[in-house]
């Protein structure tokens, strides 16, 4: 993730991890097989604010501590209207393309795999998701952040167009 104005420092508040996926890979040497781990890790404070970050290691427990030492560093601020996001969006990230949809209360997370913890992470309650293209789950929690980082509430439209709050809704 690229410096960001919504990025946000992970001592200020209390952070919940979600472990996405492991992957075990193998180093072929002349004794044999060494194995390795690959964490990616999604941490959020259920409150607008997550990151996700990748940590190796020969162990699974360090690298899980790696990734979430990672996703701290990487942290961003998204905004949430009434339990749900503001608009539809579309976000990418490789091959991989996630779509979300604001949903009424009470439907609750409607997504699958790495778009949902990131989704829960940063405590979305209420919105619809569909995966296409590369089921990767590093290139899909990409995509879904690629997506929650070109969100825009209302009162960032008003102040980048320079008019009233009530003029982005009345044209």
């Amino acid at each position: 993730m690229a410096a960001n104005v919504n990025t946000v420092k992970a001592s200020e508040i209390e952070l919940k991890e979600k472990v996405v996926t492991i992957n075990r890979v193998a180093k072929v040497v002349k004794g044999g097989r060494r194995f390795s781990f690959a964490a990616l890790v999604v941490v959020g404070d259920g409150n607008g604010v997550a990151g996700y970050g990748l940590g190796k290691a020969n162990e699974v427990t360090d690298a899980i501590q790696k990734g979430i030492e990672d996703a701290k560093k990487n942290l961003v601020k998204v905004p949430i209207i009434k339990n749900t996001i503001p608009h539809p969006i579309i976000g990418k990230f490789g091959a991989a393309k996630v779509m979300l949809k604001p949903a009424t209360p009470g439907t609750g997370v409607i997504a699958g795999g790495g778009a949902r913890a990131v989704l829960e992470a940063i405590g979305i309650e209420n919105v619809l998701a569909k995966s296409q293209g590369s089921n990767n789950p590093g290139n899909v929690v990409r995509a879904t952040f690629d997506a929650l980082l070109r969100m825009r509430d209302a009162k960032s439209v008003a102040e980048q167009r320079g008019v009233n709050l009530t003029k982005v809704f009345n044209g």
